[in-house]
């Protein structure tokens, strides 16, 4: 367990930085060891006095949470918050928006529950047909009970069919960029009408010569469909030029590029002033997630060349851990644009061809650089960007729930303990991978998505766990459950009111020191 005197002597530390030399992390947990958790069961000692300042309560997480599954899902216009972004808002126009996407959606939910309740009514009535037809040939039946259990089953598997189908490519769906790659072409799923309209929306935005960054930005926001995801994310990360006659000659000079920089420094891994640097990263690979997609030597290969590449050609930060985990959202939407299967973590790489390989390595190098470009201070000596992002989240909090807030330093847990990790892997660790897949589609469509909005989703998130949070009675109870939240089922809709959630507080408290006052 590390020592009180441990700690102050990491925050002490001074001098300058060895150029690509290693910094450690305290926060980026990986199993089956966490540095964070391990030195910090010991309760802190005194803490400093906090007077929070007592508002109005404000529309809370759980009660936006309990009366719709998706805020963001309203028909046809998806961006009807979206249009009032730039209107200077006070408290009721926020909150009188809300009111109306909750209305607005169940509204739906009761349209579905009708249409529910209508087909089951058909598949009873369907059912009670063929029992008589089969009575009457004097061929064995089921049970009504058992018949009942094979139709909700049934319905089950088709549900999940549809949903599995949902994901994948459309037959004939042509090449968005010269250069790209074909997209997979397979049997056509069955899209909901909602979906379809977006792809479509998606698809004329990027026909066109030159694609507008501004409405792409605002059509993403709410997610971007799979078969459209990798060219979206190269233009919305600044990789590709907006100008679709371009791209070509892009991509071969940047990836040309990339490999003149393996060419020129990869080698040197095994230098003594790089070995250090090397040696971290191939030790934090293997604690990657998703498990199976890590453990290919293939994927191994990949990730440490461009993490090697990313830290030598940045040596104001080096190589830190959290890092590495920036890479995977990239290499795995890049890889979904060359193959057909819906779970890509199961899927061997190595059966690509080495140029395809190449394409995606490269792409991922670069799409990630652009990222960290925005958050380089999150990794520089200390990480100070991380430690005022902590403190802003703490002030933050406060103000959006005292309660929550105030049980926090009750019972002496520092944000620092839980939120560095928040902050230093963007909450990748903190939720599946299919949830930051779909959190990403927000970020790179925000101004600051991943610095400044960031602060929004974390403290929305926070909150989402109130209940449990004031439930908790221990400082160490308290502390494990922050840093191992119940995230493994979540899904797009929990993302969706998550960042729901994290638009509203961004408009009620952004530049807003002393909140609204009436």
């Amino acid at each position: 367990m590390a020592s009180d005197g441990g700690r102050k002597q990491f925050w002490k530390r001074s001098g300058a930085k060895v150029p690509g030399s290693i910094q450690h992390v305290y926060g980026a947990q990986h199993p089956p060891f966490d540095p964070l958790l391990h030195g910090t069961l010991v309760k802190p000692g005194s803490k400093p006095p906090t007077t929070p300042v007592k508002l109005k309560k404000v529309s809370t997480f759980q009660e936006f949470e309990s009366n719709t599954s998706d805020a963001w899902d309203l028909g046809d216009d998806d961006d009807e918050l979206l249009a009032i972004a730039a209107e200077n808002l006070n408290t009721e126009v926020v909150m009188e928006t809300a009111h109306k996407v909750i209305q607005n959606h169940s509204k739906l939910q009761e349209q579905h529950k009708f249409q529910e309740e209508h087909l089951q009514e058909e598949k009873q009535e369907e059912f009670a047909q063929l029992t008589s037809a089969a009575c009457g040939d004097n061929r064995l039946v089921k049970s009504v009970s058992e018949g009942h259990t094979a139709s909700a089953s049934d319905n089950a598997s088709e549900n999940s069919s549809m949903q599995r189908s949902q994901s994948l490519p459309q037959t004939s769906t042509p090449p968005l960029v010269s250069g790209m790659g074909d997209y997979n072409t397979s049997v056509t799923p069955a899209l909901t009408e909602r979906e379809a309209s977006r792809l479509d929306k998606f698809k004329q935005l990027l026909a066109g010569p030159n694609t507008d960054l501004d409405e792409l930005r605002k059509l993403s926001w709410s997610g971007i469909p799979k078969q459209v995801r990798p060219i979206a994310w190269k233009l919305l990360s600044g990789y590709l030029p907006a100008n679709v006659d371009r791209r070509e000659s892009t991509l071969q000079r940047k990836r040309k590029e990339y490999f003149a920089f393996v060419e020129q420094y990869y080698d040197s891994r095994n230098d003594e002033n790089h070995q250090d640097t090397y040696r971290q990263i191939h030790i934090d690979i293997p604690r990657m997630s998703p498990e199976v997609l890590r453990l290919q030597p293939k994927v191994t290969e990949i990730f440490e060349r461009i993490l090697f590449i990313w830290a030598i050609r940045h040596p104001a930060s080096g190589y830190v851990q959290g890092i590495n985990d920036l890479v995977t959202p990239f290499f795995v939407v890049f890889v979904c644009e060359y193959i057909e299967e819906e779970e890509v973590e199961n899927f061997d790489v190595s059966v690509l061809a080495e140029e395809v390989l190449q394409n995606i390595e490269a792409d991922s190098y670069w799409c990630m650089s652009k990222l960290l470009d925005g958050i380089q201070d999150n990794y520089t000596f200390a990480q100070p960007g991380i430690q005022k992002k902590v403190k802003m989240l703490e002030e933050l909090v406060s103000r959006i729930d005292e309660q929550v807030h105030r049980h926090l330093d009750q019972h002496e847990v520092k944000y620092l303990q839980f939120a560095f990790r928040w902050m230093n892997n963007l909450l990748m660790r903190e939720v599946p991978l299919r949830c930051t897949i779909r959190l990403w589609d927000t970020y790179q469509s925000e101004p600051e998505g991943f610095s400044h909005f960031h602060l929004y989703v974390c403290a929305a998130f926070l909150v989402r766990w109130r209940k449990e949070i004031l439930e908790e009675k221990d400082f160490q109870e308290l502390l494990i459950f922050l840093q191992n939240l119940p995230t493994g089922r979540w899904g797009n809709e929990d993302i969706s009111v998550l960042l729901a959630e994290a638009y509203r507080l961004k408009f009620a408290f952004a530049d807003a020191p002393n909140h609204y006052k009436k």
